[in-house]
């Protein structure tokens, strides 16, 4: 069952920020992952929350995604995120359950 890693990312070093772009594509692809949103304009239509730059990326499964977040060969690519940029960063797992 997929799974989805949506980031609310507030760049700060823009002139650097590519470079970690350049770095993470590739580890996406390699875990299977896809972009579905990177970037895009928002529209706030209820609440007070006010993304700056919001990507999301779905995964085959929740431990492929947990793995790309979180794994210590990913580890100094997603430090370099953090170098350039504020990030808040969850995990969803695709299951509907009411």
């Amino acid at each position: 069952m997929s799974a989805y890693v949506i980031v609310d990312i507030d760049v700060h070093n823009k002139e650097k920020y590519p470079e970690y772009l350049a770095k993470i594509t590739p580890t996406v692809k390699a875990c299977g992952g896809r972009y579905l949103v990177r970037g895009a304009e928002t529209e706030v239509v209820s609440g007070s929350w006010q993304p700056k730059r919001l990507v999301v990326m779905e995964f085959p499964t929740k431990a492929i995604a947990q793995h790309w977040a979180t794994c210590a060969e990913y580890a100094p690519i997603h430090a370099l995120r953090n170098e350039y940029a504020y990030a808040n960063m969850i995990i969803v797992a695709g299951s509907v359950d009411f």
